[in-house]
This record gives structure tokens, C-alpha cells and sequence, in this order.
């Protein structure tokens, strides 16, 4: 994953594809800090964390582009992470996350939401980079209340 990073880094110089330019080399600095906290060179799941990161940051920008009257820049950051979705892996389907959860539900048998973390812990390693928590989390939080 690295490679491809730094491999569209060096294309998009080429290219002169100045808007890819800026997010990857957003990017690339949040993945360098990433490696200087932790003291060794991201795994290919701890780069995907980084771009969901930077995915998630993005979406709340354009929430608040768009509540400030902002369309521009809204559209804006939203080309912004639909570039950055390109390096995360290929996104399951709402019926597939929906299955997945129905399949946690029967694994953990939660009672009540205090159970909440055993099944987010059970699909974060079946979903971590393919789906978007946020959903699964307002799912699991829908059928346990």
C-alpha cells in the first residue's frame, strides 16, 4: 500500500494532477506522524486506518461546509474522499455489513446496549476498512434499544 501511495504520489508530480498532489501528500504527512508515534513503518491495516481517518475528517468538513452555506468546498472535499476511497479496500454491500451483523448477534447474544462493545469487537476485524462503522455502529445500537 505504500508503494501505490508513493507511486501515485510521484504521477500525480508528473501529471501535474495538483488536487491528487494535495490529498496524497496529506496523506503521506498523516501516515509519517503515524510512524513516528508508533516507532516502526505502518502495516498495509494500519495505512488503511489512516485513510479512514482521513475519510472521516472529510465528511465532517463537508457537514460543515454545507451547513455554512459553503457548496464549493463541500464538493470540494467530497472529491477529496472519493479519491481517498480508491485506496481502501473494495466496500461490502449494506445486505453483506447487515448479514455480518445479524451473524454477531448470533455469536455474542447481547442483552443490552452494555453489550454493544462485545459486538463491535467481534465485526471490527471483518469489517475494519470495508464498510463504514459509523453505519454498523447506529445498527447495533438501533436492534439493542
Amino acid at each position: 500500500m505504500r508503494e501505490k501511495l508513493l507511486n501515485d504520489l510521484k504521477n500525480a508530480m508528473k501529471n501535474q494532477n495538483r488536487e491528487l498532489l494535495q490529498v496524497l501528500r496529506m496523506v503521506k504527512g498523516s501516515v509519517q506522524l503515524e510512524e513516528l508515534n508508533k516507532k516502526h513503518e505502518l502495516t498495509d491495516e494500519e495505512m488503511i486506518t489512516v485513510f479512514e481517518k482521513q475519510i472521516k475528517t472529510r465528511k465532517e468538513s463537508v457537514a460543515e461546509f454545507l451547513k455554512g452555506g459553503r457548496e464549493d468546498l463541500a464538493k470540494q472535499t467530497e472529491r477529496e474522499i472519493e479519491l481517498l476511497q480508491k485506496y481502501l479496500p473494495e466496500q461490502l454491500k449494506e445486505e453483506e455489513v447487515l448479514k455480518l451483523i445479524d451473524q454477531a448477534f448470533h455469536e455474542v447474544k447481547p442483552t443490552s446496549m452494555k453489550e454493544m462493545g462485545k459486538v463491535m469487537a467481534y465485526l471490527n476485524p471483518l469489517l475494519k476498512g470495508k464498510a463504514d462503522m459509523s453505519f454498523v455502529s447506529k445498527t447495533i445500537k438501533e436492534r439493542l434499544s
